[in-house]
């Protein structure tokens, strides 16, 4: 079975298990790999008698899988895995003397992967995307990108490799004209050039939003458009500055699950760098973390392998510190902090987490939540 027919069988997986919100949206990914116009227009159709008949589940459920069926029939070439795109080494950026330094960083980065950029505000981490996207020179360091096709101009490099910043501009005019007006001007066939922007739409969940000008969108909906008329380019390197902002802790989730999915893409992958404060959210979808503090790239592993690493336990409780130390008491604690009215309890290696989960029930203790933060760039912060 083809990396292709897997992806479809997992969308067929979700529609037979009644998930049909993810499952449609892996089924728009399955049907803009394929790269046919009769796909994509029988995609377009489903998406708009969908939003149509909302309430006709089991018969919207029939239809995509009868359209997933058609889909699985289609070759679709695979991406050479591994495909490197960009490789940095020692980049540093000095701005004089007792001021603000970056660097010495170096890492490689190949299409489909995913890099979580983290660390707190005044870190550098908009000054690592700045230097990687070429807005500014680093000081020192080397800097090498390595696309499908040969880079003659500067316009042919912002095709490539996308910077989007926190804050973007207003957009003026009718969005789906903003963009057709990309595809026009990237040379995509007229003819092809509607029936790409309805299905880059549809894909990113604003079919209903389609009409609506700039100022009524909301902050999420304006990054999802935005989003929109970047991945139009078919850029190879995506560069987002706290994409997450504004958004509620949901969309914040859907955002990144549909980001690592169109990276993931079979036959056109993105390699991906995004920053944002949302740790955990960031984690589940990254490949790498890069951890950033005073400027410094910090390696995230502090042992050879998991046996050796302390655990480290976040825990969000009404109980007071000397009932959590009388719990643990037995344990091989090593240290309690308290925090924004969460602790932290760290351990040796030897003890589990099952284990004092175990011990906290067992004493009936109240908890609103709990969490090994153990290798989670979290740890970080609160050391």
């Amino acid at each position: 079975m083809t990396s292709h027919q897997q992806r479809v069988q997992e969308a067929v997986h979700f529609f037979d298990n009644n998930d049909t919100f993810l499952g449609f949206r892996k089924l728009l990914d399955c049907a803009m790999d394929t790269q046919n116009m009769h796909i994509y227009q029988d995609a377009i159709a489903l998406t708009d008698w969908k939003e149509k008949n909302p309430k006709e589940i089991e018969t919207f459920s029939a239809k995509a899988k009868e359209l997933l069926e058609k889909i699985a029939q289609i070759h679709v070439e695979p991406h050479k895995a591994n495909d490197l795109v960009l490789q940095a080494n020692d980049l540093t950026k000095s701005y004089g003397s007792q001021k603000f330094s970056l660097g010495p960083i170096s890492l490689t980065l190949s299409k489909g992967q995913v890099f979580g950029l983290v660390g707190e505000n005044g870190n550098g981490k908009t000054t690592l995307l700045r230097i990687l996207a070429k807005e500014i020179a680093p000081t020192n360091g080397t800097l090498r990108y390595q696309f499908s096709t040969k880079i003659q101009s500067d316009y042919d490099l912002r095709t490539k490799l996308i910077y989007i910043p926190q804050r973007t501009d207003k957009w003026y005019g009718s969005l789906l004209d903003n963009l057709r007006f990309v595809l026009a001007n990237y040379g995509e066939r007229p003819e092809e050039i509607e029936t790409r922007v309805l299905l880059m739409v549809a894909r990113l969940g604003l079919w209903n939003y389609k009409h609506l000008k700039w100022s009524e969108l909301s902050s999420g909906y304006k990054m999802r458009f935005e989003l929109a008329r970047t991945l139009l380019r078919k850029p190879e390197i995506l560069l987002l500055d706290e994409p997450l902002a504004n958004l509620d802790v949901l969309a914040q989730q859907i955002i990144l699950e549909d980001l690592k999915a169109i990276c993931n893409s079979v036959n056109n992958p993105i390699a991906l760098i995004l920053s944002s404060q949302q740790l955990f959210e960031v984690e589940k979808i990254s490949d790498k973390v890069i951890f950033l503090k005073n400027g410094q790239y910090n390696p995230l592993t502090t042992a050879e392998n998991d046996s050796e690493k302390p655990l480290i336990i976040e825990i969000d409780t009404s109980a007071s510190r000397e009932e959590l130390l009388s719990i643990f008491e037995n344990f091989a604690l090593t240290k309690l902090t308290f925090n924004g009215g969460v602790y932290t309890a760290y351990f040796n290696a030897e003890t589990l987490f099952s284990n004092a989960i175990v011990a906290l029930g067992t004493a009936n203790i109240q908890l609103t939540y709990i969490r090994d933060i153990s290798a989670s760039t979290r740890r970080f912060f609160v050391n």
